[in-house]
C-alpha cells in the first residue's frame, strides 16, 4: 500500500502540469482548421468559386442550399476558430460551431465512406470488404509502377496509398474539440485564463 499511495502522489504532482494537454490539442487544431478555412476562399477572402461549386452540386458535390453562404460559415468559422484555438481566447465558445462543422463534414462527406481515412485491411473496424479491394487494387497499381514506371522515383517520398476519405478525421477532430469543451483552454497559456483572473480578480474587490 505503501507503494500506492506514493504512485498516487506522484501522479496527483503531475496535474501541476495539465495545462499541457489543452494547450497541445489547440496547438494541434490551430493550423488544421487555418488551412481548412482558407483554402475555402480566395485571394480576397471570398468563398472561391470550386468550393462553392462542390457545396452546391446534387450530382458530384453536396447539394446543399444557399452554397455561397455555407462555404462562407464554414470557412470563416474554421479561420476564426483557427485563431480562437492559437490565442486561447473564446475556446469554449468557438468549440460549438466547429463541433457542429465536423459534424457536417462526417454526415455529408465521409460517413459512407466508412471509418478509415487510408483503406487498410489490416486495421479494419467497417467496410473491410471495400478496404481489402482497395489494397488489390494498389498492389496492382504498384506492380504496373514497378514494371512500366520509376517506382523508386515516385515512391522517393513516400508510399503510396488509397485515400478512402472516411470519417476517421472528423470524428477525432470532435472528439479533441468536445474535449476542450469542457476543459477549457488551459491555465496560464491562454487569453480565457488571464481574462477569468482579472474578472474574478474585479469581483473580489467589489
Amino acid at each position: 500500500m505503501p507503494v500506492l499511495h506514493r504512485l498516487k502522489a506522484l501522479l496527483d504532482k503531475s496535474r501541476g502540469l495539465d495545462f499541457l494537454a489543452p494547450l497541445a490539442l489547440r496547438l494541434y487544431l490551430a493550423p488544421v482548421f487555418w488551412l481548412a478555412g482558407t483554402s475555402k476562399l480566395n485571394d480576397r477572402w471570398l468563398p472561391n468559386e470550386n468550393t462553392v461549386a462542390w457545396f452546391g452540386n446534387a450530382e458530384w458535390g453536396l447539394g446543399l442550399p444557399m452554397p455561397w453562404v455555407m462555404v462562407a460559415l464554414a470557412a470563416y468559422t474554421e479561420v476564426l476558430g483557427a485563431i480562437a484555438l492559437l490565442l486561447g481566447g473564446f475556446v469554449r465558445l468557438f468549440a460549438i460551431p466547429l463541433m457542429i462543422t465536423m459534424l457536417v463534414a462526417l454526415f455529408t462527406v465521409h460517413w459512407e465512406n466508412g471509418w478509415q481515412a487510408i483503406a487498410d485491411p489490416s486495421f479494419c473496424l467497417f467496410n473491410c470488404a471495400d478496404a481489402q479491394a482497395a489494397a488489390l487494387r494498389l498492389d496492382q497499381a504498384r506492380e504496373l509502377l514497378r514494371t512500366h514506371g520509376q517506382y523508386d522515383w515516385l515512391t522517393e517520398q513516400g508510399s503510396f496509398a488509397v485515400l478512402n476519405n472516411g470519417i476517421e478525421f472528423a470524428a477525432t477532430y470532435f472528439v479533441m474539440l468536445l474535449t476542450l469543451f469542457f476543459t477549457g483552454a488551459g491555465r496560464y497559456l491562454s487569453l480565457d485564463f488571464w481574462a477569468a483572473r482579472r474578472i474574478q480578480a474585479q469581483a473580489a474587490v467589489s
